[in-house]
């Protein structure tokens, strides 16, 4: 009987948590699918900030000015 000690343990590990992050990442973006496709669609920006949770902004709100009142001349 062949073993092949702790190297063939750790690879399994390595291998099952490289599909379990695959999976997570692969639940993340279908959850977030429509949504994300939205906001792309309006030129929106798109932040990933956690699992199934997301960021999105509008880059036309940095172009808004705040308006100054011009006072008005009295004759």
């Amino acid at each position: 009987m062949y073993s092949q000690g702790t190297k063939g343990l750790s690879r399994r590990k390595s291998w099952v948590l490289t599909r379990i992050q695959e999976l997570i990442a692969w639940a993340d973006r279908e959850i977030c699918m429509e949504p994300d496709e939205f906001a792309h669609r309006r030129g929106w920006t798109v932040t990933r900030t956690g699992f199934a949770s997301r960021r999105y902004r509008d880059p036309r709100f940095d172009q808004l000015k705040i308006v100054t009142r011009v006072p008005e001349e009295v004759s």
